[in-house]
């Protein structure tokens, strides 16, 4: 593991990119533009924050959140890869929930700007210790591009001699004034996969509410989402590129109470609207070749 005094001999860009001891002693990147500022953890490679210049930040983490190497971040960005949720099935009998790329030590290939923009790639490539839980010979490139929006590609790269599939998320939390006031524009029409309803296949009926434990898996949708954030007069824009399945969470009441990493109170200011390709829209990649995924998240007044 690189120390953040030789990130920062290497990568670092004066008033652009620093690195520097984060929460826990992990690793952190800080990412500044002329728009705004977002915050990076190796451990990985996670994207923790994300603020326009004088606004309320865009992505929500949870103040109870573990900064341990041996676990996730609760929010953010968190980095889903090669499997969504618990690995079907699972040979070994303890793969960790949401695959092994949110709790590895990612590296850092390349930090630039431009009058704009600041940019940070982040690699993950297969190891003796990915190949304990997942066969597949793969590289991860992570471009992380913040300006006056959040842009985010995760490319997957097949280097071994045999095809692969895989599933992937760019987990998104967004920061909300009050989940209960907000509703999501983009997915009227879509089938979804109701996981708090015995996995009950249903079609979205207009703008979505959250009313409840919400944990559903929009199938065959390439569509914007739009979150119309009442209490804080916003808008938030999510679309997204090479993406067929859109997630929406929020754990509500019991769940967050029965959640460590979880304050008892947070579901109010957060909705889960996750970029994936999950279930039947899993990735069959053959050698050679690169898929990537593309993630924007902006804010517009309402």
């Amino acid at each position: 593991m690189q120390s953040s005094e030789d990130l920062s001999t290497r990568f670092g860009i004066p008033n652009r990119v620093t690195f520097e001891p984060g929460n826990g002693g992990l690793t952190k990147a800080t990412l500044i533009s002329p728009a705004s500022q977002a915050e990076v953890y190796l451990h990985g490679g996670h994207v923790t924050r994300f603020a326009l210049a004088g606004k309320r930040p865009l992505l929500f983490t949870s103040a109870q959140s573990l900064y341990q190497s041996d676990k996730p971040i609760r929010g953010g960005v968190p980095l889903i890869f090669p499997w969504f949720g618990p690995r079907q099935p699972d040979p070994i009998g303890n793969s960790p929930m949401h695959g092994f790329a949110r709790l590895s030590e990612w590296t850092v290939e390349l930090a630039r700007n431009d009058a704009q923009s600041t940019t940070l790639i982040l690699r993950l490539e297969a190891s003796q210790s990915t190949r304990a839980f997942w066969p597949g010979e793969f590289v991860l490139r992570y471009q992380i591009t913040i300006a006056d929006k959040l842009a985010l590609e995760f490319s997957v790269q097949n280097v071994g001699n045999e095809p692969f599939t895989f599933e992937e998320a760019l987990h998104t939390y967004l920061e909300v004034g009050d989940v209960r006031r907000i509703s999501i524009d983009g997915l009227a029409g879509a089938t979804f996969i109701d996981k708090v309803d015995q996995l009950a296949r249903k079609v979205q009926d207009g703008a979505i509410q959250i009313t409840g434990e919400t944990d559903r898996v929009y199938l065959s949708t390439r569509s914007t989402c739009t979150v119309a954030d009442a209490a804080n007069d916003r808008r938030i824009v999510v679309s997204k590129e090479n993406s067929d399945a859109t997630v929406v969470w929020n754990p509500w009441i019991a769940k967050a109470k029965a959640m460590a990493d979880f304050g008892d109170d947070e579901w109010t200011k957060m909705v889960c609207i996750e970029t994936c390709n999950v279930n039947i829209h899993a990735v069959k990649l053959d050698p050679g070749v690169t898929h990537t995924m593309k993630a924007v998240i902006a804010e517009v007044a309402i």
